[in-house]
């Protein structure tokens, strides 16, 4: 019923900027938020940023807070995550997720459909 495809990831330099793409393919569904995650070799899968369905509401780690921008194109059913200034700490596999509803939130059990994730590395 749910199919999530993120594309954009890459190599980069310290400094640099990407942005992430995740189409959505969803049906029988109401409202849903979005979310992007990251994990690291030997590391917890963690939080990224969320944006509800209306846009209107959005939510980010403090560690890419002013750097990153959430952002989605319902029209086209695509998230979207432009990171700027990245550093060698934001190399990871980064994931986009569902969670079903319209509340927002930092907590991966909440997204119940996720995405096979796209590798990002920056380098220094």
């Amino acid at each position: 019923q749910v199919q999530l495809v993120e594309s954009g990831g890459g190599l980069v330099q310290a400094g640099g900027s990407l942005r992430l793409s995740c189409a959505a393919s969803v049906r029988t569904f109401g409202m849903y938020v979005m979310g992007w995650f990251r994990q690291s070799p030997g590391k917890e899968r963690e939080f990224v940023a969320t944006i509800t369905w209306s846009g209107t509401v959005t939510d980010y780690a403090d560690s890419v807070k002013g750097r990153f921008t959430i952002s989605k194109d319902n029209a086209k059913n695509t998230m979207y995550l432009q990171m700027n200034s990245l550093k060698p700490e934001d190399t990871a596999v980064y994931y986009c997720a569902i969670a079903p509803g319209s509340t927002w939130s930092r907590r991966s059990n909440d997204y119940h459909y996720w995405g096979q994730g796209t590798q990002v590395t920056v380098s220094s």
